[in-house]
């Protein structure tokens, strides 16, 4: 690897268009199509068992009701949280549900709006990120921008994260935003579904702190260690490129990882980039396509986060 990360041109062969393949990667008009379909049915399924295993956890806590029961129910809500991200990320995309409406419904009352996150504002930002990494217009520069760094530099970071002073940054915009009319809807939105998530489980459990606690702080601290590690494996160290093997990172998955913050393929976001028209289901598919191709190949691929995250700290 050369010092910005990217991986040397023998590693990145020129190879498209294929017969399968077109000049952009993106698959041909008939494996398009197969490839970007919404599996509705299977989705709805998912963003009802993400809140299903959101009240197992809990539940189970306040069950046992024991402190090591609320530990462990407070290190399983980060996993969570990546899961509910993951499902806005996908309604973000339009790709959640093949209905504008439901997807976009969907994607904010049940998703989004819990989690504390405008989704229309990250729409339009993450959109921007899309249309050039790296670019001028980069919303997320401030996640992945900087590396690689040496390893204490990047263990402030997580500290930071990890005591809240992160998700503090995150917290206190929502409340200013109440001062700006083209804000204050979504926020008195984002703000009266937490009174409602905290009313509900107030009265399940009949403990007033189990939503602080078990809801809150693990968004205010654990996700955002999740998150950043995550971002910074996708796109940290590399550079403004149209060759998206060289803006974004390609990592071998494992189940690890997967359970724990790239759940629903989403670690296969090379492939995304590619084709951000993909649904998640179908990730790993067109993954495939582009490895049968030569697009992706070892020299591009880390054999696990944990070697990348060391490149990523080894400055």
């Amino acid at each position: 690897m050369a010092p910005t990360m990217v991986a040397d041109k023998a590693s990145r062969p020129d190879v498209f268009p294929t017969d399968r393949l077109l000049d952009s990667g993106k698959a041909r008009p008939d494996l398009r199509a197969d490839l970007r379909r919404i599996d509705d049915v299977r989705n709805a399924v998912t963003v009802a068992s993400v809140w299903l295993w959101v009240a197992v956890i809990i539940g189970g806590a306040v069950w046992v009701d024991r402190w090591w029961s609320y530990l462990v129910a407070f290190v399983l809500m980060g996993p969570m949280y990546a899961r509910f991200a993951i499902l806005m990320h996908e309604a973000a995309h339009k790709l959640l549900f093949s209905g504008k409406r439901a997807n976009d419904w969907v994607g904010a009352w049940l998703i989004a709006y819990p989690t504390w996150t405008p989704i229309g504002l990250y729409r339009r930002g993450h959109f921007a990120h899309h249309k050039e990494e790296f670019g001028p217009n980069e919303p997320d520069i401030a996640f992945y921008g900087g590396y690689p760094c040496d390893r204490r530099a990047l263990g402030r970071r997580l500290v930071r994260d990890a005591v809240g002073i992160s998700g503090w940054k995150n917290f206190t915009p929502l409340f200013r935003s109440l001062r700006i009319a083209a804000y204050r809807r979504t926020s008195l939105s984002i703000l009266g579904v937490q009174v409602v998530l905290w009313g509900i489980m107030w009265a399940a459990t009949g403990r007033w702190w189990i939503y602080p606690l078990l809801w809150w702080l693990p968004w205010m601290t654990q996700w955002r260690v999740i998150n950043r590690l995550r971002a910074i494996a996708e796109h940290g160290g590399l550079e403004a490129s149209p060759d998206r093997r060289v803006t974004t990172h390609n990592v071998r998955q494992g189940w690890i990882a997967r359970f724990w913050f790239v759940p629903y393929n989403t670690g296969w976001h090379l492939a995304h980039h590619v084709d951000m028209g993909v649904p998640w289901r179908n990730l790993p598919r067109f993954h495939t396509e582009l490895e049968r191709a030569g697009y992706v190949t070892g020299g591009i691929t880390y054999p696990s986060y944990r070697a990348l995250w060391r490149a990523l700290s080894a400055a």
